[in-house]
């Protein structure tokens, strides 16, 4: 759709405006249930998972038109795509400010190369286990009960929920269809199905995991062993002199905003990423790769050119960080209100297998792996910043490091980005003969092509660790 063929009107933007202060709402009733709520306080749940649940639980995503608020049509659709856009701009956030500290430590290639490496590697293992859990699942359960009748390509829909979300979810059956497959609306609520336990699964584990590694001392900014400050538990401090600053004031606001300056950054790399993500749908059209990901990677060539014109001052990480935190809140509530709970009615026996042991291979892939590799450099927000985007979506992992690192002062989501953006690049080989296997091979066929992504990206993260243990020795020497 170009821009000439909207037809947009102040009504629907007064709706828009409308909806938009309803998750405002909710998300001020989760911060005050986490402040009173004795329970939500110690999960520390963030006020956007409190909030969004609530409104799930009294909207008609669970009681239909009989729901104790029953919410507009036009708000749902709304709220469930405000997610998919607002990513955008997270994530495009995550390059800004690369190297503009002047008081920060710049990384050199080769002391940089091992970690992404091990990020990339890491990361993708948890992602390419489930897809092999899934297909696993299938085989097992065909020989068993082949009377089941599971279509040939069921088990993809885990890989597909937990590691790619609603977003790619919705995805699936469009693809399914185009390659002809008459079950291409089933799988679909599948995929939704395994996102949406993914989702919840992944959050409420996840919060265990920090609260435990928060107990063991394993966390960098939650204080130690021992019991956590209940200023931190209830989400609030009274005390002035206590709360933190937003961060420099980099423009005169006679002039115009920090704020202004920040966001238009940001909304200026999502805009070139949408423009550059439709162009290249028509130039290749079976390229299938997210939106944000394009604006990561304009983001990175926006960072080096204010860099090369000296305009590092302009930018600061922890208005950056307010910026990303507050969009984060309105996405994650608004995806938590819209999910589609029904869905989980369908097929739940093979579901329930596959998402018991997906939680459980990607727990064994994830946080043993990053703590051997890491060690005491961030490895447990390096692991639950992996777990949350392995289990829900990129809102998930952002939203749990945020809890162990509220500020966002640990390189986790640099190098996650770094990671990601080269796992994206080998994606561009990978995916093509990865379609090919999904539209026309069997189950087992597709069940050992995974196994051979998986041994690939259990080389990548080998080839990450050498090097890394070489450049210890080296400094050590």
């Amino acid at each position: 759709m170009s821009l000439g063929d909207l037809n947009v009107s102040s009504g629907d933007l007064q709706e828009m405006l409308i909806a938009t202060a309803v998750i405002g709402m909710f998300l001020f009733i989760g911060a005050f249930l986490r402040a009173k709520v004795p329970l939500l306080r110690n999960l520390m749940l963030p006020a956007s998972v409190i909030g969004g649940t609530l409104g799930l639980l009294l909207g008609p995503g669970i009681w239909g038109t009989s729901a104790p608020l029953p919410f507009p049509e036009g708000w749902m659709t709304f709220w469930s795509a405000l997610p998919v856009v607002l990513i955008v701009p997270i994530f495009a956030a995550a390059p800004l400010g690369m190297f503009m500290d002047p008081s920060g430590k710049k990384r050199r290639f080769g002391e940089m190369l091992p970690i992404v490496l091990l990020m990339t590697g890491i990361f993708s293992l948890g992602g390419s286990i489930q897809y092999i859990t899934g297909f696993g699942v299938n085989l097992a359960i065909t020989a068993i009960r082949p009377e089941t009748g599971l279509y040939r390509t069921f088990g993809r829909e885990l890989g597909v929920g937990f590691a790619g979300g609603h977003g790619t979810a919705a995805q699936l059956g469009s693809i399914l269809q185009d390659f002809g497959h008459p079950w291409w609306q089933t799988a679909q609520g599948v995929a939704l199905t395994t996102a949406t336990v993914g989702l919840i699964g992944g959050m409420f584990f996840g919060i265990i995991l920090i609260n435990r590694a928060t107990r063991r001392g394993e966390t960098h900014y939650l204080g130690g062993k021992g019991k956590l400050p209940r200023e931190m538990l209830q989400g609030y401090t009274k005390e002035v002199d206590q709360q933190k600053s937003l961060g420099r004031e980099t423009m005169y606001s006679s002039s115009i905003e920090t704020f202004t300056i920040h966001i238009g950054i940001l909304f200026l790399a999502s805009g070139l990423a949408y423009l550059l993500h439709r162009q290249l749908r028509v130039w290749v059209p079976d390229l299938f790769i997210p939106v944000w990901f394009y604006a990561l990677l304009i983001m990175y060539v926006l960072n080096f050119i204010m860099l090369k014109l000296k305009l590092h001052w302009i930018i600061d990480t922890k208005v950056k960080s307010r910026i990303t935190g507050t969009l984060s809140d309105f996405a994650i509530t608004a995806a938590m209100m819209t999910m589609p709970i029904k869905t989980i009615s369908q097929f739940v026996v093979p579901i329930t297998i596959m998402c018991v042991i997906g939680f459980i291979v990607t727990y064994f892939f994830t946080f043993p792996l990053f703590r051997k590799a890491f060690k005491d450099n961030f490895a447990f927000e390096r692991a639950i910043m992996s777990w949350g985007v392995n289990t829900g979506v990129m809102m998930t992992g952002m939203t749990l490091l945020r809890v162990c690192d509220p500020d966002y002062e640990s390189p986790v989501i640099s190098d996650f980005s770094m990671g990601f953006a080269l796992m994206s690049i080998f994606s561009l080989v990978i995916s093509p003969i990865d379609y090919y296997f999904l539209k026309n091979s069997s189950t087992s066929t597709n069940f050992f092509w995974n196994i051979v992504v998986f041994v690939f990206y259990a080389a990548v993260a080998a080839i990450g660790y050498a090097l890394l243990i070489r450049n210890r020795k080296k400094a050590q020497n």
